[in-house]
């Protein structure tokens, strides 16, 4: 059994210290320029050189530092644990960008309790890397969400109406969808941003920099880190099934939150 007070501490600065060093791996490799090599689900969702190269680096560090825990990665699959910890990584969070040189991209890491199935798990620690930016978004559970030593704290308010974000998936079948779940949404929403990196996104609603973000077909490694950082901030997160078969994320200060879960369970 973990102790899950004295474990989330420690996971916290090792999912830190690897985050950063990532990052700055995946700089470097930018400033250089990167290679297209393959793709995934459609042409536009990409796999980088660099991709590879820093999941590997990632992999490594944790097999070194926690040889037993499990690991589930967007770029090389799951392994299995015998400690009780899965380690869930998105090398490079935003790899469009990433691979056109625009500077919203991220590592996201963290450590869970329970499996690779975020129905069942339990995020301990996370950390969210932007190299461009050079900011470190850190949680530990029970901890709080920290950007370096200031603790953040998402918006309760909105008077003027809630700064949003989404994104919308690469498969062109599903665009339209996602549009009318826009158009519903923005009769609640201030404005609307699309940054192209969920787990950037996620840790600007902890950061109060966005009131809430929504999105439909998330991979358990875009949100593992930043749903914890969300949560660790006062927020709430959830995650729907939908008809579509593309579960939809939801995720703000307790009532942005609740308005739009409102709005895109009723569509």
């Amino acid at each position: 059994m973990i102790d899950v007070t004295g474990a989330a501490q420690q996971l916290r600065e090792l999912a830190a210290d690897i985050a950063r060093e990532a990052g700055d791996l995946a700089r470097r490799r930018r400033a250089v320029g990167v290679s297209l090599a393959a793709t995934k689900s459609t042409v536009a969702d990409i796999v980088t050189e660099a991709d590879r190269e820093v999941e590997r680096l990632i992999r490594d560090r944790l097999n070194a530092e926690r040889p037993g825990d499990g690991f589930l990665g967007e770029e090389s699959g799951a392994g299995e644990s015998s400690t009780g910890v899965t380690w869930v990584v998105d090398p490079i969070d935003g790899t469009v960008n990433y691979a056109y040189g625009m500077p919203a991209y991220s590592v996201s890491i963290a450590a869970v309790t329970g499996g690779d199935d975020p129905a069942h798990w339990q995020a301990l620690a996370g950390a969210v890397y932007a190299p461009v930016f050079d900011e470190l978004f850190t949680a530990a559970r029970g901890e709080g969400a920290w950007l370096g030593a200031i603790r953040l704290a998402v918006n309760e308010e909105t008077p003027a109406g809630a700064l949003l974000a989404t994104g919308f998936g690469y498969d062109p079948a599903t665009h339209d969808g996602d549009l009318a779940t826009v158009r519903e949404v923005m009769t609640m929403a201030r404005d609307l941003r699309r940054g192209g990196s969920a787990a950037i996104d996620l840790s600007y609603v902890a950061a109060g920099r966005l009131d809430g973000y929504f999105e439909r077909g998330l991979q358990p490694w875009d949100f593992a880190a930043g749903a914890l950082l969300v949560q660790e901030a006062g927020g709430v997160v959830s995650r729907f099934e939908t008809a579509s078969a593309r579960p939809m994320l939801v995720a703000g200060g307790a009532g942005v939150h609740d308005r739009v879960s409102a709005i895109v369970n009723n569509k």
